[in-house]
């Protein structure tokens, strides 16, 4: 029995840089790709082109088409790599989804496919290489903020805690969002849980920061929180910052004996 064809998605792309670099040319791509096809007796299932979009953004017409068509073509053909992504995580995100949906890719000038044995193993050895890349950004960026945390640099990376603003780089308090975590703190002191203060805090329709509703989860995370009353916290390291605190030293470290003797873990505390 004849195997059945395969139909092949032609993708072409030129961004204005390689146009002025490289002299790249969308129809000299199509008409290499065309003959191509012609040449492996595979059937054309559609051409999309990308004129005067980078390969570094995922955001292209012709790209994003063509993936909303997965079930009209078999292998996804270009003239090289680089014409489909020069970002080398985009590029494995997408090969993902090629296998997840059980379609190949073929780079012409490169004689990659991913329908042979040898393009099954060059594919490895490059998401090996592209997975290699990424832990060793993530080590040196890792590195990097402990080395601030450590010499008391400022802030690193966090989401924006509930009570401040974060406008050009700087903590700034939020007199509404403070007044409620002043509310929080002396809930706690006199007694109410965790739980029972999220439930007030929903019944009276004020929201999370990120308009969410509250939960005992939320309220534990505030309470142990030293940002309130001054200070920076990553991991292992507290340091003192120059931001408006909201709520004393005193009684954080409070506060914090105060779960402990209810039960739970509190967090560090400050200057003891």
């Amino acid at each position: 029995m004849d195997a059945k064809p395969v139909r092949a998605a032609i993708y072409t792309r030129v961004s204005t840089e390689d146009q002025a670099k490289e002299g790249f040319s969308l129809d000299a791509q199509l008409d290499k790709l065309q003959a191509y096809c012609k040449a492996r007796d595979w059937i054309i299932g559609g051409e999309f082109v990308d004129e005067g979009y980078s390969g570094r953004n995922v955001k292209r017409p012709a790209y994003t088409r063509m993936m909303e068509d997965i079930d009209k073509w078999d292998s996804l053909l270009v003239i090289k790599m680089d014409r489909i992504h020069r970002n080398s995580k985009n590029f494995m995100l997408m090969m993902e989804h090629l296998k997840k949906e059980e379609k190949e890719f073929v780079s012409m000038t490169e004689s990659l496919d991913t329908s042979t044995a040898m393009g099954r193993f060059v594919m490895d050895i490059i998401q090996r290489i592209a997975q290699l890349e990424s832990e060793q950004i993530g080590e040196r960026v890792y590195i990097g903020m402990e080395q601030k945390a450590r010499t008391n640099g400022g802030v690193l990376g966090f989401n924006i805690p509930y009570g401040y603003d974060y406008p050009e780089g700087t903590l700034i308090k939020n007199t509404e969002e403070a007044r409620v975590i002043n509310n929080i703190y002396s809930w706690y002191q006199n007694g109410k849980s965790m739980g029972k203060i999220a439930k007030m805090l929903n019944n009276t329709k004020i929201p999370t920061k990120k308009g969410g509703v509250w939960a005992k989860k939320t309220i534990s995370t505030i309470l142990k929180n030293p940002v309130y009353c001054g200070y920076l916290h990553w991991e292992q390291y507290i340091n003192k910052s120059d931001h408006e605190q909201i709520i004393l030293e005193s009684d954080f470290n409070e506060i914090q004996n105060l779960i402990s003797m209810r039960g739970g873990s509190p967090a560090k505390f400050l200057n003891k």
